[in-house]
């Protein structure tokens, strides 16, 4: 009784704010839930970046669609990542049941169902408004970072956009990329070298290889107009609630450069568009990234710098970053450092690897008097948790066992028209939808070719007909002279002679009389 007392002192002074926060859910102890002993997460920390992780089916996207739609209903936007096609359901109000009803009896809350306003965005092929960007946007720096460049070939990209800037040469999507790559090495290489500097075209070769590479990922979708404003993921509907952004990304999973780029250009263009927050009593966007490790799977040491800088730099802007993932292992530790929220589901043990993973796991947490935290990140049930969040001062919680709320939204996938219907009053997808193919570098820098072609094939003829004006004037053949001269007339010639030395009785091939 004592321990129960003690623990609930240390989580209700732990778990207090003087500012708005959302339920997360209700503490536990020994296994079992205390009744009106709250877990809660305030707003003005969730610019601080949050982890969630957990095996393979322990409730981490019903956490994240909890929070997300908590979040919503405070007034904060949402953008998340539905790698796997599962958090549609966000869009659509949930339906009870006894499993429902059994865990918000224990927890002392009553469950509502949810209808969350929903935006379906899309980089790929996938249904919904198209997120997109232009090279231009997107930069020399983390353009060579996302193609792997080094330094020789970094410096011919850098070249590349001063020169394009210099001759107000839009680079918008791949066509012009790989167009003026080809024009810098090529036809243009004398002017660059000139006014620029040395072009190694074995530096473009590469570039090019690259280019080619995150090409068939499907970047040529993504490069181009319209570009996409952050401040669409930001709109607050009629009753003030924050939008939910769906970004679909199921065709994604086998192409984590492209899923890089994307992150890496929209946390960019979202520190170059907003002005300094500050601390702020709520933030302004928080951002889900499901399937973290997809970003730093094979990523270069040069690119997970770039990420880690824009994890630090971002939160200055009201955004939050959230890495949803199976295993904190799976996040580089420079940026698992910077994650002051953290929710951990179940960890699974099957092997002398995975056992490390957990004793390394559970060094991530505060040190708990009331729980063995490494034995029992093996044994937390489906929807249960250890969380630790700041504080409003910026101190870590004490470690606590929690039994999760459950979303007030559909938790499963929606149906095709139920998903029609949403893109069909969308506000922001018409301006999105149309396919822009204004005069950039691909179109000028052709009409700059095939001008000089046609300039050039000019002067070849004025140098052929100079030279053959210069000629000495031949003496016209007449036409019979021409005729005799020619394989028929001499024919003719031969015949006619050879008859008529025959009228006259003369052999040539025979001596007679006196003829010879």
């Amino acid at each position: 009784m004592a321990d129960l007392q003690a623990f609930t002192d240390s989580i209700t002074q732990g778990y207090t704010f003087g500012g708005d926060s959302i339920v997360l859910g209700g503490a536990m102890l020994n296994g079992e839930s205390v009744p009106g002993l709250m877990v809660k997460a305030p707003l003005r920390t969730f610019n601080r970046h949050g982890l969630i992780a957990g095996a393979t089916g322990t409730g981490k996207t019903k956490s994240l669609q909890c929070l997300a739609e908590q979040l919503s209903r405070k007034g904060v936007s949402v953008l998340v990542m539905d790698i796997k096609g599962d958090l549609s359901g966000i869009t659509q109000p949930g339906a009870t049941n006894p499993k429902i009803e059994d865990r918000h009896a224990k927890l002392g809350i009553p469950w509502a169902p949810i209808s969350n306003p929903s935006e379906l965005l899309s980089i790929s092929d996938e249904p919904g408004t198209k997120m997109r960007a232009t090279v231009s946007e997107f930069g020399p720096v983390l353009l060579s970072k996302i193609l792997e460049l080094n330094d020789v070939q970094s410096g011919t990209l850098s070249l590349l956009f001063k020169y394009c800037d210099d001759n107000k040469l839009p680079l918008l999507d791949i066509a012009d990329l790989r167009k003026a790559l080809q024009y810098i090495s090529q036809e243009g290489k004398d002017e660059i070298e000139k006014n620029y500097g040395l072009v190694s075209t074995t530096s473009v070769g590469a570039i090019m290889r690259n280019i080619i590479r995150i090409e068939e990922q499907g970047a040529d979708k993504f490069f181009g107009e319209t570009s996409f404003d952050v401040d669409d993921l930001m709109r607050l509907s009629a009753e003030g609630y924050g939008m939910v952004n769906i970004l679909r990304l199921t065709d994604i999973q086998g192409k984590p450069q492209l899923f890089s780029t994307f992150m890496l250009c929209l946390m960019a263009e979202i520190y170059a568009s907003l002005p300094e927050r500050g601390d702020m009593d709520a933030p302004e966007l928080v951002i889900f990234i499901d399937e973290a490790h997809l970003i730093f799977k094979d990523a270069t040491k040069e690119l997970l710098d770039q990420v880690e800088t824009m994890v630090k730099l971002i939160r200055s802007k009201g955004v939050g970053l959230f890495f949803v993932t199976q295993n904190p292992a799976d996040i580089p530790d420079a940026v698992l450092g910077q994650l002051g929220f953290k929710l951990q589901h179940a960890l699974r043990a099957f092997t002398a690897k995975d056992r490390k993973d957990i004793s390394k796991a559970a060094e991530n947490y505060p040190i708990s008097n009331f729980y063995k935290t490494e034995d029992l990140l093996t044994q937390l049930g489906i929807g249960e948790a250890f969380i630790t969040v700041l504080n409003e001062k910026g101190i870590p919680t004490p470690l606590v066992h929690t039994m999760m709320c459950a979303p007030g939204s559909r938790m499963d996938v929606i149906t095709a028209d139920e998903m029609n219907k949403i893109i069909r009053s969308s506000q922001i997808a018409a301006k999105y939808s149309e396919d822009i193919d204004r005069e950039s570098a691909y179109e000028i820098l052709m009409k700059k070719i095939e001008a000089a072609h046609q300039a050039t094939e000019e002067e070849k003829e004025k140098e052929a007909e100079e030279k053959e004006e210069s000629k000495p004037a031949r003496k016209e053949k007449s036409i019979v002279e021409q005729a005799v001269n020619s394989s028929v007339g001499k024919t003719v010639v031969r015949e006619l002679t050879r008859g008529l030395l025959g009228i006259l009785g003369i052999k040539s091939t025979r001596r007679k009389s006196g003829w010879f």
